[in-house]
């Protein structure tokens, strides 16, 4: 069985998590997940990536402007998820996110975040086919992350096991680096440098990445 096959066969069993919560302060308080890119808000994009990479269903994280988002973007088929605590980092998001996976019957969930609009399917579908290569019942134990020459970064894939003591170590911007520190030896690395761009868009300055043909 090809890595395409067996994600077809079993990426139902690998949810999609975006987080899309983020405030966009340095932007002058315009969230993030209401920007634009090639006609489509940044959530949109991110998450059709994640379907379009195979996930078998796709979790919003919503926290700045959510109310806008709920009325302007077109999530079919999402579950939007709201983060109350949004405005403590992306920790907060990523809390939220696990604990809405809960009884969805998720192994693993993969982890997306809104303002990368860089990094698409062909990055998500790398990542999970690495968290599959060991078959269905290796997944609750996956940690699988995604490289940009040698440098970590998203999309990152958490297996069902490692889900509480993730959200007991998320904090602030931090995420789960602390909680993958601990674990060195477990993570799996993927290269993605030759499929995505893992840029974020922070400044106002980043805004031209978002402009026609980039």
């Amino acid at each position: 069985m090809t890595g395409t096959q067996r994600a077809r066969d079993t990426s139902a069993d690998v949810a999609g998590l975006l987080l899309a919560a983020g405030g966009g302060r340095r932007l002058g308080g315009r969230p993030k997940a209401l920007l634009e890119h090639r006609g489509a808000l940044l959530v949109e994009r991110a998450a059709e990536a994640l379907r379009a990479g195979g996930c078998g269903r796709v979790h919003v994280v919503l926290g700045a402007g959510a109310d806008q988002v709920r009325a302007r973007a077109r999530l079919p088929g999402c579950v939007l998820v709201d983060s109350p605590h949004w405005e403590q980092g992306m920790g907060a998001s990523l809390r939220a996110g696990l604990a809405s996976l809960a009884g969805t019957g998720a192994r693993a969930a993969l982890v997306l975040l809104v303002d990368q609009p860089g990094i698409g399917e062909r990055a998500v579908r790398r990542v999970l086919e690495a968290g599959l290569a060991e078959g269905p019942s290796a997944l609750p134990g996956a940690l699988v992350l995604a490289t940009y020459a040698g440098v970590r970064g998203h999309p990152v894939l958490f297996g069902r096991a490692h889900w509480a003591g993730i959200a007991a170590r998320a904090e602030g911007d931090q995420g789960a680096r602390a909680y993958l520190r601990e674990r060195e030896a477990e993570v799996a690395p993927v290269d993605c440098a030759d499929v995505a761009d893992p840029h974020d868009i922070d400044t106002e300055a980043d805004l031209a990445r978002l402009r026609p043909g980039r």
